[in-house]
């Protein structure tokens, strides 16, 4: 900057930027033009260092990643918040003409699938399939034998009186703040068992695929889930061999970029299949695990998880359901077939309903409110809808109330 006011001075026989100034307007209209230019210049100049030392301390990298991590479900620490804040008023300042409202454009036409009877792009209706919202009798009789093997084991593995059943939670964001409403409903339900120990280890930010290659390169500092996991077990004092049920529900990060149905879905499905397998490999006893999909994204504002994908992900459970039906090796799970691959699966409690239209098989609604302000992740209120019908559900289910209630066994 002084060099510009040195600029003015030297034009003005060096006396001072004010006096030369008006020296020089008063001039010649040769001398008038030429400072007209000095001064346009050194205008241009001063709003440019004010720019950059207003943004010199903002790394636009680390904002993204901030901004990326929020949405995702983490939760940031204040400096962090604080950070991201300054970064998103100085870009407002700078692109305000370029910030547009988000239109909101629920679906039309997606039915549930336990309401459905026209079928849905090649996919028939019921959770299981032919219109059927209950497993074929011969998977439910196994499902029921596998549950009468959960009972309280010690930290070795073997039946103990003082033993636990251990219950953890696979998935990404949303997963994490509905198991945790869950966590404080069921501690508090005097119904529940005092065996039953339940780990809450879905994450912010790693959905099927990050638990499938365990973890995200693209992230600088991000953990493996499978660690993280480890971690929270041993924090609650239990150990592998105890956890026998897993609540596993999944999603894709931007499913849109991956490609339309079935392509994104069918991508999901094969890391869902690596992730059950090493849930087996690292949880031995893992009798069973209950799946579900997706809450409804009608009100999404962004490209993380939307609809249609939201609603279409629950063909990837239906799918895995019936290929471990039909025998499928990889997700064996009876010991005398082949080797033992995958827990039992069943569909757990299915969360998604036609927005404020709701579904017929009961009163479950989503309306704005229950969804936090990007439209994907819930609000507290609808943390507490996904929660209660899970706790409903191990209350209720003939497969879950043997193990979870007291006095639940026969």
């Amino acid at each position: 900057m002084r060099a510009c006011f040195r600029l003015l001075e030297c034009e003005n026989g060096g006396s001072g930027v004010p006096v030369g100034l008006f020296s020089a307007i008063n001039g010649s209209k040769t001398m008038q033009h030429r400072m007209t230019i000095y001064v346009g210049i050194c205008l241009v100049l001063i709003t440019a260092f004010q720019a950059i030392a207003q943004q010199g301390d903002i790394d636009w990298n680390r904002a993204k990643q901030l901004r990326q991590r929020g949405i995702q479900g983490e939760k940031l620490t204040e400096e962090e918040q604080s950070y991201l804040q300054r970064a998103i008023e100085l870009r407002q300042k700078q692109k305000p003409q370029q910030r547009r409202p988000v239109e909101i454009k629920p679906p039309v036409g997606l039915n549930p699938l336990t309401d459905m009877n026209d079928g849905y792009k090649g996919q028939d209706g019921g959770l299981y399939g032919g219109g059927k919202n209950e497993p074929p009798q011969e998977h439910l009789e196994a499902a029921l034998q596998q549950a009468k093997l959960i009972q309280p084991l010690d930290a070795d593995g073997k039946p103990s009186d003082n033993g636990k059943i251990v219950m953890i939670s696979v998935g990404m964001s949303n997963t994490t703040q509905e198991f945790s409403a869950f966590v404080r409903l069921a501690n508090a339900d005097p119904a529940k068992s005092p065996k039953v120990v339940i780990v809450d280890g879905a994450q912010g930010g790693m959905d099927a695929k990050a638990w499938a290659v365990s973890g995200r390169p693209d992230r600088t500092g991000s953990r493996n889930p499978w660690e993280v996991l480890d971690d929270r077990l041993q924090l609650a004092d239990v150990s592998d061999e105890q956890v026998q049920v897993a609540w596993v529900k999944q999603a894709r990060i931007a499913p849109g970029s991956i490609g339309e149905f079935p392509k994104h879905a069918e991508e999901m499905k094969g890391h869902m299949v690596t992730i059950l397998n090493m849930l087996k490999e690292r949880f031995p006893n893992l009798r069973i695990a209950y799946l579900s999909s997706r809450i409804y994204a009608g009100y999404a504002k962004s490209t993380l998880n939307p609809e249609p994908y939201a609603y279409e992900s629950a063909f990837v459970v239906r799918w895995l359901i019936q290929d471990q039906i039909k025998g499928e090796p990889s997700l064996n799970y009876d010991p005398p077939k082949r080797p033992v691959k995958s827990p039992l699966l069943l569909w757990g409690p299915y969360l998604w309903a036609d927005g404020e239209k709701g579904r017929k098989i009961d009163d479950l609604v989503w309306k704005p409110e229950d969804l936090g302000p990007d439209g994907t992740h819930p609000s507290d209120s609808g943390r507490r809808k996904v929660a209660e019908l899970l706790l409903d559900f191990v209350k209720t289910d003939s497969t879950a109330k043997v193990w979870f209630l007291q006095g639940g066994r026969p």
